[in-house]
């Protein structure tokens, strides 16, 4: 595994999600973000009730610097519509927070973090958590899972059911959305997505 400083010098100790934002970019806590474009940070209200989890910034992520905002981004918007959820009220992040990706000619393809990038990158995400307080965490994929849950937590055998972190905030796991718009069967696993969601919106009640 590649041992890397860890984001957590650069992390800020006090302040709100602004200082988060700005202490981002001077980052140097692995080494993804030589090869991004720019960092992406979380996006949501301070006061966000529920957190989603994502795993890292896809390609239009990184060219926009906005989480969410590439196919899978469309495909969980379409999703929390279906589930009731307002995209405004949710605090939306990833695990990690630069764009991994390999050359293929023109094209950057998705390559999944390094466990070495997701351990380096959690000081950033338990400051946002911190900070946001939320009754819920929706952990999207597996990347988010392995920073959140630890390694034995598996979300294909348990997703969409009440689970906690580590310090004892209710969470619940589910799938990234960027499976589902790879999927063979869309039909079916975007319903499954959205009970999930769906439940999610039930926990906090």
């Amino acid at each position: 595994m590649e041992h890397y400083p860890g984001a957590a010098e650069w992390v800020p100790d006090t302040g709100g999600l602004p200082r988060v934002r700005n202490a981002l970019p001077d980052c140097r806590g692995c080494d993804l973000w030589e090869y991004a474009d720019q960092v992406v940070p979380g996006d949501g209200p301070a006061e966000a009730r529920m957190m989603l989890v994502g795993e890292q910034p896809g390609d239009v992520e990184d060219q926009r610097g906005k989480a969410f905002v590439g196919p899978a981004g469309r495909l969980l918007d379409k999703a929390l519509v279906e589930a009731g959820i307002d995209r405004a009220d949710v605090y939306l992040t990833n695990a990690v927070k630069h764009f991994r990706f390999e050359e293929r000619g023109k094209r950057r393809i998705h390559k999944t973090p390094a466990v070495g990038h997701i351990v380096a990158c959690q000081p950033w995400l338990v400051r946002e958590l911190a900070i946001v307080k939320p009754e819920l965490v929706v952990v999207l994929g597996a990347t988010a899972a392995r920073s959140l849950l630890g390694t034995g937590f598996k979300v294909t055998a348990q997703r969409g059911q009440p689970v906690e972190l580590p310090d004892g905030t209710a969470a619940m796991a589910t799938v990234h959305p960027s499976a589902v718009v790879r999927s063979r069967e869309y039909r079916r696993d975007f319903g499954l997505f959205v009970d999930d969601l769906r439940a999610a919106a039930a926990l906090l009640g």
